[in-house]
């Protein structure tokens, strides 16, 4: 709390709200540490996207294939763009998209495809690299839930043309309200990018084209700046916790536990489970004060907003199962042995009855 104090009044001090020294600063120092030459600080992640497809011209006629299952950003975005999201069905255990399916559903309209390193842990970006150059289609990563993981040894976010990662409160890397940015290697794309976060220029009264207004406030940077010098103690410990919830709780032959590889680090944004009896799970754990959650109750498809695909379950078997099974148990930094020793017993307790 006192270092959050003492950059508050320091950018009070200053008084540079907007484009603080804070904010290059930040650029630079994600840019560098994730390996990647380009940082573009935005308002939030969903205008991150945003701007990432809009400055790859994808619109009307194009299609972009996007997880099944995850949140609801990515399909939104490429709808909202006058581009059809292609819904591609993920991996069992790993939840991440399904190379297989994706390839099956390129068409010569594909554009581009976004894999999300959903909960943390990171798609077969080896695999989605190959695919993408040899079917010549962009590959944009979704690195919300994925600060700081790794696939041997190189960081998410520096494996496609371009990623976009969120800032928001409660992601491992969070600040005190909206904010994200887009990474990339390619000089042209990160001039693009940055200005048409910027009303379409780099100076205040530049337009080379018209933009749109997505900054990220002084504030928010130094926040992030700050918390920066934390992440990989917060990312270990969440490591920590998740390694002890599988040493604990892998006899219990009906829950699916996240299984770990030796060549990845897993950032563990969600510790997620499966259960065939997730809602009992839930209900009983809930009244014993465990608070869990379903990341996410519905795959993107099965939602109200794209009724208009008529999804069917046989469609996307893996995601419409995991919708009703998936269950989020508590994992932050902080979290002490003897509270996650009470969130095990009573799981426990659960299977035993």
């Amino acid at each position: 709390m006192p270092e959050i104090e003492a950059t508050f009044g320091q950018v009070l001090k200053e008084s540079r709200f907007i484009f603080g020294k804070q904010v290059e600063d930040f650029e630079n120092e994600f840019a560098s540490k994730c390996g990647v030459k380009h940082c573009i600080a935005t308002g939030n992640c969903t205008d991150a996207l945003y701007i990432v497809l809009k400055m790859l011209g994808i619109g009307e006629g194009d299609e972009v294939l996007v997880p099944a299952m995850t949140w609801i950003t990515d399909a939104e975005i490429v709808t909202q763009l006058g581009a059809t999201p292609v819904f591609v069905d993920v991996i069992p255990q790993l939840h991440t998209i399904d190379i297989v399916d994706a390839e099956a559903k390129i068409t010569e309209k594909t554009k581009a495809i976004i894999p999300v390193h959903l909960y943390g842990r990171m798609a077969n970006m080896q695999g989605l690299v190959n695919l993408a150059e040899t079917r010549g289609i962009k590959l944009i990563e979704d690195c919300a839930q994925s600060h700081f993981a790794t696939l041997k040894g190189k960081y998410a976010g520096s494996f496609g043309d371009v990623s976009v990662f969120s800032f928001y409160p409660s992601k491992n890397l969070g600040a005190l309200g909206d904010a994200g940015c887009i990474l990339t290697n390619n000089d042209e794309l990160a001039l693009a990018c940055r200005k048409y976060a910027n009303h379409g220029g780099i100076g205040k009264n530049d337009h080379d084209f018209p933009g749109i207004n997505s900054r990220m406030d002084t504030l928010q940077a130094a926040v992030l700046l700050l918390k920066l010098k934390y992440i990989d103690q917060w990312n270990a410990e969440r490591n920590r916790l998740a390694f002890r919830y599988n040493e604990h709780l892998e006899d219990i032959e009906e829950l699916g536990l996240p299984k770990i590889s030796a060549e990845e680090v897993h950032a563990f944004h969600v510790y997620a489970i499966t259960s065939a009896r997730r809602n009992e799970l839930k209900s009983f754990l809930e009244e014993k004060g465990v608070q869990t959650e379903v990341h996410y109750p519905k795959a993107v498809p099965f939602t109200k907003a794209y009724s208009n695909f008529s999804a069917k379950p046989e469609a996307f078997p893996v995601s419409y199962k995991l919708q009703n099974e998936v269950l989020s148990l508590p994992i932050f930094p902080g979290l002490s042995q003897e509270q996650q020793d009470y969130v095990i017993k009573q799981v426990k307790i659960f299977y035993k009855k």
